[in-house]
């Protein structure tokens, strides 16, 4: 195997400069990180990670810490874990993943071993039992998600509340007068999670602003639950019925029971998808889309969390950073100007 001896060599610099080249701690000249890199990929050369990591006194790894429960949607967590653990490898690090089993002793015990260099939070609750042992640790800690105490805290989630705003904007926009968000799924409503609340919160002041009428209904993804709420909506709306809803199965059911009723999406009928859209529904163009941005949210996370780690004295006041909603507008909003059918009841 070659060494980093090997790559000195080949690139004619000095073994320090290779190091420093590919640990980034000393500026070096464009020309030569550039033989030095072309040098180590010449060689496939593959840094010894227990060296370096004695050498540097840093394990190379961040901790991720998960909570496996009832209401974690599985999919979602893995495309999170995907781009974090996507994002770290770009920055030479692995990704040690920690599940919630062992609670707050769980952190203690992987800063304390020295298993890792940061931590990465994900699924903070409103009042989350680790905060007072993540104020203590002596690593940096970013958290996915914003707790109720988040005073000195490194903290980064979508804007939710943002995104319940847009979403009655649009229904605004589109001439209704009132709509119903379909979801959260009624279990994640009582959960400790905040997000719904910042979510439906933003919503209700952006209709009070805009005299809108909303109603929220905790639906199951199931044809029976849909439907209900549906007929629910069209019973009382004033005029074209607006849907809102988080849910992937909702709005895949969504299409077919307003045709079922002779409304046309787009046409009759406004349908406006919350979060990370299967490519499915964006191939139909049946809803406008409010993307939460996940990978943008654990990009983020990760880059937020290395320039803690590579700062000589990191900044303990804390921050917190919203991603902004992405709007895609597709068939799915109704057009004002445009006469609409009568349901089918």
């Amino acid at each position: 195997m070659p060494t980093s001896k090997d790559v000195a060599a080949a690139a004619g610099v000095s073994q320090s400069t290779v190091s420093y080249v590919m640990s980034g701690k000393r500026p070096i000249s464009e020309k030569t990180r550039l033989r030095v890199e072309a040098a180590i990929e010449q060689l496939t050369y593959q840094p010894n990670a227990g060296a370096r990591a004695l050498a540097s006194r840093k394990s190379q790894v961040i901790g991720l810490v998960i909570s496996i429960t009832p209401e974690a949607h599985l999919g979602s967590l893995m495309e999170f874990i995907a781009v974090i653990a996507a994002t770290a490898r770009r920055h030479d690090y692995d990704v040690l993943l920690v599940t919630d089993e062992e609670g707050s002793q769980g952190l203690e015990r992987v800063v304390g071993q020295q298993l890792c260099d940061g931590l990465i939070l994900m699924q903070v609750e409103a009042d989350d039992e680790r905060i007072p042992v993540v104020r203590k640790l002596r690593v940096p800690v970013v958290f996915i998600g914003i707790p109720n105490d988040s005073a000195g805290l490194n903290c980064i989630d979508a804007d939710f509340a943002r995104a319940g705003e847009l979403c009655v904007e649009e229904m605004a926009a589109a001439g209704h007068t009132s709509g119903v968000i379909i979801g959260w799924r009624p279990r994640l409503v009582g959960s400790r999670l905040n997000y719904v609340g910042r979510f439906l919160g933003g919503a209700e002041a952006a209709a009070e602003r805009l005299n809108v009428k909303i109603k929220h209904v905790p639906a199951a993804p199931d044809r029976a639950s849909v439907e209900a709420a549906v007929e629910a909506c069209i019973a009382e709306a004033d005029g074209r019925p607006a849907f809102v809803s988080p849910d992937a199965t909702v709005l895949e059911l969504l299409p077919r029971i307003l045709r079922e009723r002779g409304l046309e999406p787009g046409k009759d009928a406004s349908v406006i998808g919350v979060g990370p859209t299967p490519e499915a529904l964006i191939e139909l163009q049946e809803s406008t889309v409010l993307d939460i941005q996940p990978k943008v949210v654990s990009r983020r996370a990760v880059e937020i969390l290395f320039s803690l780690m590579q700062a000589d004295n990191p900044d303990r006041g804390g921050l917190l950073e919203l991603i902004p909603p992405l709007v895609t507008h597709r068939y799915g909003t109704a057009d004002p100007h445009v006469p609409a059918a009568q349901p089918i009841h």
